[in-house]
């Protein structure tokens, strides 16, 4: 069924292409915090070069998440700015 949930593997890297971009918005905040409850705190999200409309979003979603340290285009070998890797705040200890 096209409503049934989609079991995501929380393994560091999110690839966007198989989303709908409405599901964005609520998708990345959501991956990052599971990433982060799994000790994940390098993030890999690939959104796909295109015109960078989702890129732009995934990067002002980032912006407002105060778990994001930092984040910057992938080098340019493995995807350039096709791809954001993100560094997540590690819980205080």
């Amino acid at each position: 069924m096209a409503d049934e949930p989609l079991e995501l593997p929380i393994d560091g890297v999110l690839d966007l292409h198989t989303f709908q971009p409405r599901d964005v918005k609520d998708l990345v905040p959501d991956y990052l915090a599971a990433c982060q409850l799994r000790g994940i705190f390098r993030v890999r999200i690939i959104h796909g070069k295109g015109i960078g409309n989702l890129r732009r979003t995934v990067h002002s979603l980032l912006e407002k998440n105060p778990t994001v340290v930092s984040y910057n285009l992938d080098h340019p070998q493995f995807g350039g700015w096709g791809a954001t890797l993100v560094q997540l705040r590690k819980p205080a200890a």
